[in-house]
């Protein structure tokens, strides 16, 4: 990972990463992540299986984007990262989305993603679901107008749960590597857009310092404090214009 500033400026504007205590206390799962349990949004109830995370509030903020165009997916191609139980793919392929890959390394979520797609996506886009590591299911060849990302990239280790690691600790090197499949499959579609949601649980200045430097232009698309030492930040990637 390249942790040293390009100079971008909005790398300077970051806040530094949090004390390890501090992460660790507010992201230990408070959930059982063990049993079947149900998630409501929009209206729409959906069936959480064991060992598929429940999303929360900075997951919230994309799908939120999604649905009201914010980030604009109708008539795209469009890849969830991480998709989870599927509400990202509901809420693209009912904003019009022309087709979604649902990605995720947890077959289960993949499979519980496609019901529910199917369940509430009532006509149009097309579901392609993909079970392995980030981009690995996505063909050669194919180009993605529209990929988002809520990473678990909490830099501390919270959990010996392996359904915990992948869900909210495997650090800041699955972003890198989220970038760095990007870059070098060129999998981003011209004009293609990159949302990442991130916060000063994970190394910020470090993320951001290698997008840039493996040639992605960050912009900041929104930016929450929760009052309890977390900030969240909303990132755009495009690929950086050359002279």
């Amino acid at each position: 990972m390249n942790t040293t500033s390009p100079g971008h400026p909005l790398i300077a504007e970051l806040p530094d990463l949090l004390p390890a205590e501090h992460i660790v206390r507010i992201n230990t799962p408070k959930e059982d992540i063990g049993s079947t349990r149900s998630y409501e949004w929009n209206g729409w109830t959906f069936r959480v299986p064991p060992g598929v995370f429940t999303p929360g509030a900075t997951s919230r903020m994309v799908h939120e984007r999604l649905l009201d165009g914010r980030i604009a997916v109708r008539g795209l191609v469009y890849a969830a990262m991480g998709v989870g139980l599927g509400v990202e793919a509901v809420a693209a392929g009912v904003a019009g989305a022309a087709k979604v890959h649902a990605l995720d390394v947890h077959a289960p979520s993949v499979e519980c993603a496609a019901e529910h797609f199917a369940e509430f996506v009532a006509a149009g886009g097309e579901l392609v679901p993909g079970v392995g590591d980030l981009f690995d299911p996505v063909p050669d060849g194919e180009r993605l107008d529209v990929v988002t990302f809520n990473p678990p990239a909490v830099s501390q280790r919270v959990s010996d749960d392996p359904d915990v690691v992948r869900n909210v600790c495997e650090g800041a090197v699955i972003v890198t590597r989220f970038f760095d499949q990007l870059v070098e499959r060129d999998l981003l579609a011209e004009g293609g857009r990159v949302y990442v949601a991130l916060s000063n649980t994970a190394d910020l200045k470090a993320i951001v310092s290698h997008a840039v430097h493996i040639g992605l232009s960050p912009a900041l698309e929104h930016r929450h404090d929760w009052e309890d030492g977390v900030v969240t930040h909303v990132f755009r990637f495009t690929r950086a214009v050359t002279a």
